[in-house]
């Protein structure tokens, strides 16, 4: 009698499914994005883009706030804006669906559709390894803007992020279970800057999805960026660097303008950019 081989967690898991569970926290993100835009304009913000979207997680989440919101995600990845669009756009109601464009497309070439904010978050700009095209993208996203309108990225460093070593955190999928997040920063070359990092997934059955994302990226320091930003035509960026809880020495997810910030292990803040 043949024995059945049980089924590994990793084989049953989703890998988009597990980045949206241990990378990405919507709520929070929009909750920022729509305060600062409300503190620097005195208005709602109604119309936003998210590019390099992926599953267009946050694009979903943000018509549902309000009645009123719009979006737009736009990713070159087929295969993942698919997976969005089975995962996410679809558990919409109908008319949340029609507040939400999905685009197949490059962010250089974005549609002609003024909005109020692009987003570029998760680090996804840093694929951009030459300072000519983050400049020249940074100008496309300018030009799409309203008058008033504002760019929010986020931005990672300190020392190290410099070196090549793996993290781990612990998480949970509605499906999966609890899993083991990894960030794997593989190569770094420290003449240009250029990286390679790699997320991998491990389960309690002792299973493993390596190399579920990989990147191939460069470390743009904070002052290139805001130097790049403003060649890029816009007016004002502004550094938003998270507070420190006095009891865990912790980052404390309250983040405020800064010009002087802590020269941590490692340390993540938004860039936000007014046109």
């Amino acid at each position: 009698m043949t024995k059945k081989t049980k089924t590994s967690q990793a084989a049953c898991a989703d890998r988009h499914s597990l980045y949206q569970n241990s990378v990405q926290d919507t709520e929070a993100e929009l909750d920022f994005v729509a305060d600062i835009f409300k503190q620097l304009n005195g208005r709602q913000l109604r119309l936003l883009r998210e590019d390099f979207c992926g599953t267009a997680n946050t694009a979903c989440d943000w018509v549902k706030r309000n009645k009123q919101n719009l979006a737009i995600g736009i990713d070159l990845d087929e295969e993942v804006l698919e997976w969005g669009r089975q995962h996410n756009h679809a558990q919409l109601k109908p008319e949340q669906q029609q507040r939400v464009q999905m685009i197949h497309g490059d962010v250089m070439q974005p549609p002609a559709t003024q909005v109020d904010a692009v987003l570029a978050m998760n680090f996804s700009y840093y694929l951009f390894l030459e300072r000519a095209t983050l400049r020249q993208y940074f100008r496309r996203v300018c030009q799409s803007l309203q008058a008033d309108g504002v760019m929010f990225m986020d931005a990672y460093g300190g020392y190290e992020a410099h070196q090549e070593m793996e993290e781990e955190r612990d998480c949970e999928d509605d499906d999966i279970g609890e899993f083991v997040y990894i960030w794997d920063q593989h190569r770094f070359n420290p003449i240009n800057h250029h990286m390679n990092c790699q997320i991998h997934f491990k389960f309690p059955d002792g299973s493993r999805i390596n190399k579920a994302f990989n990147y191939n990226w460069r470390l743009w320091s904070l002052p290139e960026l805001q130097e790049i930003l403003a060649e890029a035509g816009f007016s004002r960026v502004h550094v938003y660097w998270e507070g420190t809880d006095e009891a865990t020495n912790e980052g404390n997810g309250i983040y405020a303008v800064e010009t002087e910030g802590e020269a941590d292990a490692g340390w993540i803040c938004y860039l936000v950019a007014q046109k």
